[in-house]
């Protein structure tokens, strides 16, 4: 069989795959349900009826039959990946089902799956454009350090806009489909290939989340998800040293923004980083715009309402990704425009939002006419 023709097959099947597995999940709930399934209770809960949260088993499944299924140079690849991935999805997949997987823990185990893919792959960020840290990148325990660290922070940040309908997988999606473009423009099939290999996979599982929210990809396929951006970003430069390391940076821009400006922001506000709250840049879409243009939407269509200015914030750095991959200095100022719409974003969003409350709270003018009109005349004076 031909090559192309072959991997094609391979991504038509682990989307196969994937889907399968999502709607057979969604169809036993009443067999796995008190264990996997997400409240509706809670500060970042926006959905009305309980639903599985355990979308990230029947992604890792597909991507474990597409792996299987692909040729020997695309496993050597794939293979390490998927093994070292399984601390950040286990520790996820056991959130999801338990609730008692602490923040700290989790976060530890997406930097063990660094360490265990430098282990497995010898790939460590090695370069980033800045000459102190890349003198000190030469040592190789800080290397690997460094690698973990920036692939446990993408990690969680994937995990932390995964609050509605498609948000997160297309996100991923859009991050992945960049670097599978530079890695083609670059001549490097096998990493561009391996990008939509988890492209597609992920595709099965966002059919059934977007946009009815029938399936949570839940904090095991946030974080696998996740890693997997990270790590085949560090892979891109490792393997295509004429890449700047901005271009990876650019194609996981949006939930790099969103983590960083939510420490500082709650930092500012003196609460602790890892409190939840409702502030996020996607809530803050969900009050200002879904609630009040969409408001005749059921809920669940409501919510897949907020992801499309999601996904906008996250095309427009990856763009700058694709266009320029081998001019920093262009993708320097990428990086400056996206975190500055990101921004304004943020500053409409929050005052449409602070709006709306205010709205909602402020009883109409009508009620205190009506109520003076009923009092009696000796009151009234």
């Amino acid at each position: 069989m031909d090559p192309t023709e072959t991997n094609i097959l391979v991504l038509e099947l682990g989307l196969a795959v994937s889907l399968v597995c999502s709607l057979l999940l969604v169809a036993t709930t009443r067999w796995h349900g008190r264990f996997t399934l997400d409240a509706t209770a809670g500060v970042q809960k926006f959905h009305s009826v309980p639903t599985p949260r355990i979308g990230g088993l029947a992604i890792m499944l597909g991507l474990i039959f597409a792996c299987a299924v692909s040729s020997e140079s695309q496993q050597r690849l794939l293979a390490p990946l998927l093994c070292a991935a399984a601390p950040a999805f286990l520790f996820g997949i056991a959130e999801d089902m338990t609730r008692r997987v602490s923040i700290g823990a989790r976060l530890i185990a997406t930097m063990a799956s660094g360490v265990a893919c430098w282990a497995l792959t010898g790939v460590s960020i090695v370069h980033t454009g800045v000459d102190l840290i890349d003198a000190m990148l030469t040592w190789l325990p800080l290397s690997v350090l460094f690698t973990a660290f920036a692939v446990g922070g993408v990690a969680n940040a994937v995990n932390i806009i995964d609050g509605f309908n498609g948000l997160a997988s297309g996100t991923v999606v859009i991050g992945l489909v960049a670097i599978g473009l530079i890695a083609l423009e670059c001549g490097d099939t096998e990493l561009a290939q391996t990008c939509f290999i988890v492209c597609a996979v992920t595709v099965g599982f966002f059919l059934v989340n977007f946009p009815f929210g029938k399936l949570f990809l839940g904090d095991g396929g946030a974080y696998l998800l996740g890693f997997l951006l990270a790590w085949l970003s560090v892979t891109l430069v490792y393997r295509n040293p004429q890449v700047s390391s901005w271009a990876p940076l650019l194609a996981c821009a949006y939930p790099t923004f969103e983590t960083v400006f939510t420490i500082v922001r709650r930092l500012w506000c003196r609460r602790h980083p890892g409190q939840p709250d409702s502030c996020h840049l996607h809530s803050l879409v969900k009050i200002a715009v879904a609630s009040r243009y969409f408001r005749k939407f059921r809920s669940p269509l409501r919510n897949a309402c907020v992801s499309p200015f999601s996904w906008f914030l996250a095309a427009v750095p990856a763009w700058f990704a694709v266009r320029f991959p081998q001019n920093p200095e262009t993708l320097v100022q990428g990086t400056l425009i996206s975190f500055g719409l990101y921004l304004a974003c943020y500053w409409y969003m929050a005052s449409a939002s602070r709006a709306r409350r205010r709205r909602a709270i402020r009883p109409p003018a009508n009620v205190s006419l009506t109520a003076m009109e009923s009092e009696p005349a000796s009151l009234q004076s």
